[in-house]
């Protein structure tokens, strides 16, 4: 279809981060052809929906997740990483089948597109089930199935791993694609990891990878190897591949100076950092290093929720706060994290920004709300004030995905059924 998005205030997150008010936007197929002030068009269009009073943006990038532990929200709380991982998540996990997942994708990817995400990266398992999901609902992925380096299924892993790519990169008109995701230092070994090194040169797609989450994770591998996780990572050849790093926490200078050295692009959760007490990553420290830095929600059972708009918030005033310093994270930093910057560290190369050429991957936004009035500056309003409830349309590669606040292509109520009960069915004792 040619869409015209016409009169709206747009906030295009290019690099001299332009505003362009009363503007045009026109969308032809799954890209965007035109973006400037609005003019008296010549030609018609399948559609033309109204911008007046509205905001248009870029979707969102969410850099980090596990989309189907949607299913475990308010399970496991108020407690800390390993004991939350080895004592509540992973026996759940262990119950977990392929429909849970599917279904636990379907209700993450519904709560992700009603609050403006239109892409994800995800590691998980059952990761076909992740990407039909993704699929039927039209939204862009970006998926790992998660490797551990110990146990039986360590050699199963690599195999799936394998043939998941080669069935799925590409898929969905080109909106899901690949990358390989060893789960973390601490559960993937340097002769592991090495194997994860040979299959990435066989396959060519990124890694997407837990680093230095916690000070324990930190320590352990410091007793066991005598260094970082990152100088490990270094060592066994691993930030030598494109690298998606996902926390990047506790990091020493030196560390700061590999990641940016071998261009390993980090992942930032700040929820989810915060409510696990895991710390705060040093992100002002990493920018100006010029390491690319995305944002991400974790997953719905360590945050609890997959809102964009609460994570950029959260950004720009955890610095700020932490350092005691209000210029560092600007509105304009934090909404590129979520946005142009995220599909950088996702390694996609047309998302993110409201440019001509680009995935028409785009949110509007009704500027008639009180906490939206009046429109001094419409990125610190994204930032600071925006809510998920403001978001009117979401569209991903020219699809409307969502209108007037509705899913289009999702049986809301049907996946809100389909998860409750699987989610109850999942931690009953005598559940398997």
């Amino acid at each position: 279809m040619n869409i015209l998005l016409r009169g709206a205030a747009v906030v295009t997150v290019n690099e001299k981060r332009e505003i362009i008010s009363g503007g045009d936007i026109v969308v032809e197929g799954e890209k965007i052809s035109y973006v400037g002030p609005h003019k008296e068009w010549d030609r018609s269009f399948d559609r033309i929906i109204d911008g007046t009073g509205r905001m248009v943006a870029p979707g969102f990038v969410n850099a980090h997740g596990h989309a189907a532990m949607s299913l475990l929200r308010s399970y496991a709380d108020d407690v800390p990483l390993m004991y939350w991982l080895e004592k509540r998540i992973w026996p759940i996990e262990a119950k977990l089948k392929r429909e849970d997942v599917y279904w636990g994708t379907m209700l993450a990817i519904l709560e992700m597109l009603k609050s403006g995400t239109t892409t994800f990266v995800d590691m998980y398992f059952f990761m076909d089930q992740v990407a039909e999901a993704a699929e039927e609902a039209g939204m862009r992925a970006v998926l790992a199935r998660g490797l551990v380096g110990i146990g039986h299924l360590a050699e199963k892993g690599l195999d799936e791993s394998k043939q998941f790519v080669r069935d799925w990169q590409g898929r969905g008109q080109g909106r899901i694609t690949t990358m390989l995701g060893p789960h973390a230092p601490y559960t993937c070994p340097p002769e592991y990891l090495k194997k994860v090194i040979a299959l990435q040169e066989e396959l060519s797609v990124p890694i997407h990878i837990h680093i230095s989450e916690t000070l324990d994770e930190v320590n352990r591998i410091k007793e066991q190897y005598g260094v970082s996780p990152v100088v490990l990572l270094r060592d066994t050849g691993l930030l030598t591949r494109p690298v998606l790093a996902a926390h990047c926490v506790h990091l020493s200078g030196e560390d700061m100076d590999i990641l940016r050295d071998y261009g390993v692009h980090v992942a930032h959760n700040p929820g989810s950092n915060l409510k696990l007490g895991s710390g705060i990553a040093p992100v002002p420290d990493l920018l100006a290093r010029g390491v690319t830095v995305g944002l991400g929600t974790d997953g719905a059972a360590s945050n609890n929720n997959l809102d964009m708009m609460e994570e950029m918030r959260l950004a720009a005033l955890l610095h700020k706060g932490s350092r005691m310093d209000p210029t560092l994270i600007t509105a304009d930093d934090a909404l590129a994290m979520a946005t142009r910057e995220s599909a950088k560290a996702a390694f996609l190369a047309d998302v993110g920004v409201v440019a001509p050429g680009m995935k028409a991957d785009l949110i509007m936004i009704d500027l008639n709300r009180p906490h939206l009035v009046p429109q001094h500056n419409l990125t610190a309003h994204l930032v600071y004030a925006a809510q998920p409830g403001d978001i009117t349309l979401v569209m991903v590669d020219g699809k409307v995905l969502v209108e007037d606040g509705k899913p289009t292509t999702l049986d809301e109520e049907k996946i809100l059924f389909q998860a409750q009960q699987r989610a109850i069915h999942l931690v009953k004792p005598d559940s398997n």
